[in-house]
């Protein structure tokens, strides 16, 4: 590509046309139509950074030259000469041909140097930003078959392993030969565990929302069969209360991570110690939010945690469980839905965390 910026300049003036390519050549890679089919012609054929047209053309102005121009090649930045005042002229050389600035005439051609190389500036900057939007599109595209892909690659496997672990230990009767198989068994369920919240973290910090009619009793009636069989919850009370008499529109799937991981908190972080363990479960709709409420009497969070838990890889006690990004995906969830979310913990006592989801319509 000639390093030249490209400037393509229509007159219906021949002696215009050979003063400007006469003055200008040196600095850039000049262009000329006598009219403009001519212009239009060129300005599709070539590559053209900077356009510039005299307003007072018969047959088709400058300003109706560019909306014409826009339809066909809108990229070039567009320059309008004017030797009248005219109010009009003006308003629709911004609003249908997007006009970057006017000279008047007769032109002056350090003015019109400057203009040029201004425009160009802008011209270059957009195709800039227009190659990295497109490559961030890309992007984007490649990592969802990635991880999509990643997750079908791992769990095969994985689910393969668990079954021959299941074979083997219907076959086996030794203790520590047993013991081995549960040591795979626990290695492969926590893998697989990792496999989800890493899908999740994607879903909820990668993923645009996807709205969509929610019904809150349906979302907890599949979640909770899932937690009782991923958790052993024969020691916890749960207690849930869905109040919904209105519509909700808001994305599943984040919803869904919010709870997942608020959930498992809950169970993951409750005492040691004997004595009655319960999750409570609140949710109100009204006409414009859902307010999701989740308390336990589990061991709570210190308060030199508090500002901290919400970010990534942060755990806010040495219990070995967790991966410390189940809270950091709540957050992003609930801010790229355009809600809040509070927490109150006493060490030792318990937690309880609110979310705040306006309805997304």
């Amino acid at each position: 590509m000639n390093n030249k910026i490209h400037v393509l300049y229509i007159d219906d003036e021949d002696n215009n046309l050979k003063s400007f390519r006469a003055t200008l050549r040196k600095d850039f890679k000049i262009f000329t139509a006598i009219d403009a089919e001519e212009g239009l012609r060129i300005a599709q054929e070539e590559e053209i950074h900077v356009c510039i047209a005299d307003q007072r053309m018969p047959g088709m102005t400058g300003t109706e030259f560019f909306e014409q121009m826009v339809k066909i090649n809108p990229d070039p930045i567009r320059i309008l000469l004017t030797g009248y005042s005219d109010i009009a002229s003006v308003i629709d050389a911004i609003n249908k041909g997007e006009v970057y600035r006017f000279i008047d005439k007769p032109w002056n051609i350090e003015q019109i140097k400057n203009s040029i190389k201004n425009a160009a500036d802008i011209y270059f900057m957009r195709s800039e930003l227009k190659d990295k939007n497109e490559k961030l599109k890309k992007l984007h595209s490649e990592m969802n078959q990635f991880v999509y892909s990643l997750s079908h690659e791992l769990r095969g496997p994985l689910m393969s392993i668990s079954g021959v672990s299941k074979l083997a230990k219907m076959e086996i009767t030794e203790p520590h030969v047993l013991e081995y198989f549960d040591m795979i068994d626990s290695a492969t369920l926590k893998l697989d565990d990792f496999i989800y919240k890493m899908l999740d973290f994607y879903r909820s910090t990668k993923i645009d929302n996807k709205v969509t009619k929610i019904s809150f009793k349906e979302i907890i009636d599949q979640q909770l069969e899932a937690y009782r069989t991923k958790f052993d919850l024969s020691h916890f009370k749960i207690n849930i209360q869905i109040n919904q008499d209105h519509k909700f529109f808001s994305d599943d799937a984040k919803i869904r991570v919010i709870l997942n991981n608020l959930f498992s908190n809950s169970v993951q972080f409750q005492k040691q110690t004997p004595g009655e363990k319960w999750i409570n479960l609140t949710i109100d709709v009204t006409e414009s939010e859902a307010i999701i409420t989740i308390e336990d009497n589990g061991i709570g969070i210190d308060d030199k945690y508090k500002t901290e838990v919400f970010s990534l890889f942060t755990r806010a006690t040495q219990k070995n469980v967790g991966t410390g990004i189940g809270l950091y995906m709540v957050k992003e969830a609930v801010e790229q839905m355009g809600g809040r979310i509070e927490l109150g913990s006493v060490l030792a006592e318990g937690t309880t965390i609110k979310v705040v989801l306006p309805s997304i319509v």
